[in-house]
């Protein structure tokens, strides 16, 4: 005789049993996301696609408990590569995590409000606008990428991150170097950009 089916609540309880070593895992593997907002959705989808794979398991007379370090595993990965409970990320959307993933870039948006007391010309320029034409805009961004080609790698990332509006006292301390350091470095990369453009005769 077979055994009765669980009900609805003995189903719940044993999913918030193993519910914890799942999110713990989420925790430990997203721990590069800084955005609190992409952390808790992408931890979300695994709560989400936990309960999907519970229910799947149950219905084949598995029990996840005896088994749920591989099930967080495979969960994490499984949102990482795009899966959401109702399908997955296109890959060639450029806001999905999964192109950004897989083609190594980021997108974030542009700081709300100037400091005030750094000269941010190039990320006025970045900026769509109505005041540049839009020769003069497109005439930008192919000499920026042009002039960032120039540079070391290093100095790449640190120029982008000034362009993206970072303070000093930030890009100092994720460069591993001095305020006083970067302020020279801006100076130098203002110098070298209206040398490169032409603008400093």
């Amino acid at each position: 005789m077979s055994s009765p089916d669980p009900t609805a609540c003995e189903l719940h309880r044993r999913f918030l049993d193993i519910l914890p070593i799942i999110e713990r895992h989420g925790r430990c593997y997203f721990r590069h996301l800084r955005c609190i907002h992409r952390l808790e959705e992408a931890l979300a989808e695994m709560r989400a696609i936990a309960w999907k794979w519970f229910l799947k398991l149950v219905a084949r007379g598995k029990d996840a408990a005896g088994f749920r370090t591989t099930l967080a595993v495979f969960l994490a990965r499984a949102v990482r590569n795009g899966r959401r409970l109702c399908g997955q990320e296109r890959a060639r959307d450029v806001l999905s995590s999964r192109a950004q993933q897989r083609k190594g870039f980021t997108v974030q948006s542009f700081p709300e409000h100037d400091s005030g007391t750094e000269d941010n010309t190039t990320l006025d320029a970045l900026r769509d606008n109505t005041k540049s034409p839009p020769d003069e805009q497109a005439a930008f961004r192919i000499d920026f990428h042009a002039w960032l080609k120039r540079q070391t790698d290093r100095n790449r990332r640190i120029a982008v991150d000034m362009s993206m509006g970072d303070k000093t006292k930030e890009l100092a301390d994720k460069y591993g170097t001095t305020q006083g350091r970067i302020s020279q470095l801006r100076r130098e990369f203002m110098e070298d950009w209206l040398h490169f453009t032409g603008q400093d005769a």
